[in-house]
């Protein structure tokens, strides 16, 4: 059934326009949403489980055949992210019944954020650079609007770094879609794939996958190109906040992936030892500036930053076992990091700030509270038996194959200063006294004390969940990984499913 392909954009458009018919009705907008949130992750599960059993889907848009017209593809790694994806954003909707206030919602909350999941789900299935794009820029639009929505002094600053940085490299994107296009004379991923590999134009070839790595290295965060995001990613309303946290850099490691291992494979040598150091110092760098962060948020964003580095550290080793590593963080770093940027919106809405110095004594306040924070933070630093310990042993293992040994090194260092700076917001967040002399903001006031908490705790507990259950059970997770890695290597595959015969 090649509908299921079409899961991913439907569920998610349909939502978001019933929300707008529905934006001056509040209960029925959050139905709405809710019930989209829920049928998308479904919708997701029916994907991966149609790819597991019957291998790559692809499905031709107006049956237009390829590469002539809008092309859709599911592999093993681009199901696994539209799955992941569809957990994070029914854990934000459900958090954000709680977290979104009225103001918000009537200004399109719930509209963009199932805009913005459209945009998502629409790059991992996309199987066109030119779509890719704009799926691109649909969930960047919508993040836009999501970053400035509420429009206080914070949100502004954050929000023209953040869209002045993304402009820049959407015009790298469309620079290089555009040169790309006149060297091979399509933009369908399959047959540029075949035809680049027989390509004479290397040099050329060459600058154009520099050029496609500057954007999505933006996009993603990457070293030098990572500024734009601890100065925005703390800005938004938290539940924005965790959304972009989970997804927004990991669809850009995606293409990255993608078009590093199916299009840009003439010259390996040459570019995946750029990208492995690149990854070394994204990982230093993000962990640097997350240790001398003195802001809740703050740390966490540029732990995204270092957390990146491990993600495209597989992609530079490009060994079976290094891709499933990516693929397998990834999983595991969407989920972790989400948790931890709802934690701190409930740290948030009880004691009115997320500075360090102003803050303690939530341990004693609310026990299940700080240990929801222990399980992300603890497999964020990679500690046994969490999903993050089993992610960074099998890139570590990789490295050491790959006799890259300093990069193991670096990489367990990270990891060592990552569980030095999570025991910072632990130690000053939940375990110090409370600081009962310093002035701080008044806390959110609960007009529905149960039904909020409820609402607020309960995704939070999801994640936390599914975190402990990959820990426990990260055999079944790493093998899903490790077909998706040999899907990526066998290029092969994938162009016979999108181009069939064709030569």
């Amino acid at each position: 059934m090649r509908i299921v392909v079409l899961l991913p954009i439907l569920i998610p458009l349909a939502t978001a326009v019933a929300a707008i018919f529905a934006r001056h009705r509040r209960r029925t907008q959050r139905l709405f949403s809710v019930c989209g949130a829920a049928a998308l992750l479904g919708g997701a599960v029916a994907l991966l489980v149609s790819v597991r059993r019957d291998g790559i889907q692809t499905l031709q848009v107006g049956d237009w055949p390829a590469p002539f017209g809008i092309t859709l593809v599911v592999d093993l790694f681009s199901a696994m992210m539209v799955l992941v994806s569809g957990i994070i954003g029914f854990a934000v909707v459900v958090y954000s019944l709680e977290s979104a206030d009225t103001e918000h919602e009537e200004r399109g909350y719930h509209p963009l954020l199932h805009i913005l999941m459209l945009g998502v789900c629409g790059s991992f299935i996309t199987g066109d650079l030119f779509n890719l794009y704009v799926w691109f820029e649909v969930m960047l639009i919508s993040s836009f609007v999501l970053l400035g929505l509420g429009g206080t002094r914070g949100q502004m600053e954050g929000g023209i770094k953040y869209v002045a940085l993304n402009l820049v490299a959407s015009s790298f994107l469309l620079a290089a879609i555009g040169m790309l296009y006149g060297v091979a004379g399509t933009l369908n991923m399959a047959d540029l794939a075949r035809q680049l590999h027989a390509a004479p134009h290397t040099e050329l070839v060459t600058v154009l996958a520099m050029l496609f790595f500057v954007a999505f290295g933006i996009k993603s965060a990457l070293f030098p190109l990572f500024f734009w995001l601890p100065a925005s990613y703390h800005a938004p309303p938290v539940a924005v906040s965790a959304l972009f946290a989970g997804l927004l850099t990991k669809v850009g490691v995606y293409v990255l992936i993608r078009v590093f291992s199916l299009i840009f494979v003439h010259d390996v040598d040459y570019s995946h030892n750029m990208i492995l150091w690149i990854s070394v110092l994204t990982m230093i760098f993000g962990v640097l500036g997350a240790v001398a962060q003195n802001e809740f948020r703050r740390i966490l964003s540029f732990h995204i930053i270092s957390q990146v580095g491990y993600m495209i550290l597989g992609l530079a080793l490009f060994t079976p076992l290094a891709l499933a590593g990516s693929i397998f963080y990834i999983m595991h770093h969407i989920i972790v990091k989400t948790n931890l940027f709802l934690v701190s919106g409930i740290v948030l809405r009880g004691e009115g700030t997320l500075e360090l110095g102003r803050l303690g004594g939530v341990y004693r306040n609310a026990p299940g509270l700080a240990a929801l924070f222990l399980i992300p933070a603890l497999s964020l630093s990679g500690l046994p038996p969490l999903s993050g310990f089993w992610a960074k042993l099998i890139l570590v293992r990789a490295a050491l194959e790959q006799q890259a040994y300093a990069v193991a090194a670096t990489a367990l260092l990270v990891g060592m200063l990552t569980l030095y700076s999570m025991m910072k917001i632990w130690n000053e967040v939940f375990w110090k006294k409370s600081p009962g002399d310093v002035e701080r903001p008044a806390p959110v006031p609960d007009t529905h004390p149960l039904a909020g908490r409820v609402l607020l705790l309960a995704p939070t507990v999801l994640l936390a969940a599914i975190t402990i259950l990959i820990g426990f059970a990260a055999e079944p997770l790493f093998n899903i990984c490790l077909m998706a890695a040999g899907q990526l290597l066998n290029p092969a595959e994938y162009i016979q499913a999108v181009l069939g015969g064709m030569p």
